[in-house]
């Protein structure tokens, strides 16, 4: 949960000097990463 933490508030410190759209493409960045581990998951045949 250490690194949890440390990662929240390195990525506060950019939003404010990177600005709205920077903090949403980041956003959206981590969104496409996610699902795309989860369909390698879901698809994930042996």
């Amino acid at each position: 949960m250490k690194i949890s933490s440390a990662t929240m508030g390195a990525s506060k410190r950019r939003l404010s000097s990177r600005g709205l759209g920077g903090a949403l493409r980041e956003q959206r960045a981590k969104l496409y990463i996610i699902r795309r581990c989860v369909v390698m998951l879901v698809c994930w045949h042996d």
